[in-house]
């Protein structure tokens, strides 16, 4: 079994909560998350777009950059990014290489009891690339919760909650409050812990759970002074002598995710990591995170791609979509089992013209026709269609008007933008 196979044989091992088996990892590695500074980002949805906007400023400030993110949509190497790109395959299979035998070692002698899981391993594995790569800093996104992830094993000089909403009840807890909780666990003993845009139930959560650790929460509302929505794309302008900046991801959320970014940044400096006012617009301007709103050219007509996997995450799309002007639209979607399929559908419902049912190749998907007719209810009045290739989905949702959306579960978008692009597919 190569490298590359045996870890993504550990998905088997499912998501386990839980710090015991990372601690005790990076310990056997020596601990290279705490080579660099860290940034720590949670949050239901925003959080991978505020790790795009910190990372971009902080590059552009002068730093070599270290970006973990999950999950990926098309290779695994995508996690991991130095400087902006993924990194490359050889310095991945090598530092993968390493942590599995660390993980062999203390297997055999002991130190840990159970095989780490897929999100473990790979979250070592961004350590220990990031501390050969010698980064300046390291963004690291939350992959679930937040409390007892992965990654709450770093040592941050900021932290950041970006929005609370429901998705994964079965691990966070069913109420915003619980879940708020959870992710509010990433705060650190003084460590600035910045929250965006919560409600009243979940601010209350976080600060409370900020309280507990001895952490002071810093709140992004006001960073923003004006703000001008065109076409689904805002400029705004913050306080404190910003200019206007024109927000390089598309959607009014993108306000509040950016309001974060902003407020991070700027306590990202105080904590002793200049960046300055300059790269911090070209974050805000610069950024890119595909598959999030991001339109696509194809041959034969423009499709939108979103991750849109949960009831928020719907709910900005469909926003997004009226005012871009470009609703009612066709929409290809595909969903996995443990997701509110009806909280993601019924904001789309009021969009879409007609909906395209696709699948994943994943043991969690609905299949086509299962989705197809879990929408219809929920749909009336709107054309329902099923079809199992993803390609094929899109171009029949593309033969309704040369223009469509292909939205829902990462493992949908993600391997059908790499196809698309490799067949000559263009951002625009």
């Amino acid at each position: 079994m190569t490298t590359h196979e045996r870890l993504l044989a550990l998905e088997a091992f499912g998501i386990k909560l839980g710090l015991e088996n990372m601690r005790t990892l990076v310990a056997a590695l020596g601990h290279p998350e705490r080579a660099y500074p860290t940034i720590h980002v949670a949050g239901t949805n925003g959080k991978g777009s505020v790790c795009a906007m910190v990372e971009r400023a902080l590059r552009a400030a002068g730093y070599r950059t270290g970006l973990y993110t999950s999950p990926h949509l098309d290779r695994i190497e995508e996690r991991v990014a130095i400087d902006g790109a993924p990194v490359a395959p050889v310095l991945f299979e090598s530092c993968a290489g390493h942590v599995l035998q660390v993980v062999d070692e203390a297997r055999a002698d002991g130190r840990l009891d159970v095989t780490p899981t897929f999100f473990e391993v790979t979250t070592a594995i961004a350590f220990e690339a990031f501390h050969r790569a010698q980064v300046g800093v390291a963004v690291i996104e939350v992959g679930l919760g937040g409390r007892f992830d992965a990654t709450n094993v770093i040592g941050p000089v900021a932290c950041a909650i970006t929005s609370i909403a429901l998705d994964h009840e079965r691990h966070l807890g069913t109420t915003l409050a619980a879940i708020a909780a959870e992710k509010g666990g990433i705060a650190k003993h003084e460590t600035p812990l910045v929250i965006g845009d919560l409600s009243p139930e979940a601010r209350a959560a976080v600060e409370a759970a900020a309280e507990a650790a001895g952490a002071p929460v810093l709140d992004a509302a006001g960073v923003i002074e004006e703000t001008r929505l065109e076409r689904g794309v805002a400029t705004i302008t913050c306080r404190g002598g910003y200019p206007p900046v024109r927000l390089a991801l598309a959607g009014r959320h993108q306000v509040a995710n950016a309001a974060t970014a902003v407020r991070l940044l700027e306590v990202i400096e105080q904590e002793g990591l200049p960046v300055g006012m300059e790269a911090i617009v070209k974050g805000l301007s610069d950024a890119r995170w595909p598959a999030r709103l991001e339109w696509l050219r194809l041959a034969d007509g423009d499709l939108l791609i979103d991750a849109a996997h949960n009831p928020a995450g719907a709910e900005a799309l469909a926003s997004y979509l009226v005012e871009a002007g470009v609703a009612p639209i066709p929409v290809a979607i595909a969903a996995m089992r443990d997701k509110d399929v009806a909280g993601m559908v019924r904001p789309l419902a009021r969009v879409a013209s007609r909906f395209v049912a696709s699948e994943v190749a994943h043991a969690r998907s609905h299949p086509a026709g299962a989705l197809a007719a879990l929408i219809e209810p929920l749909a009336p009045g709107i054309p329902v269609e099923a079809e199992p290739d993803a390609r094929r989905a899109v171009a029949r949702a593309l033969a309704h008007g040369g223009r469509a959306v292909a939205a829902g579960s990462i493992y949908f978008v993600g391997p059908l933008r790499a196809r698309l692009v490799e067949s000559g597919a263009v951002s625009i």
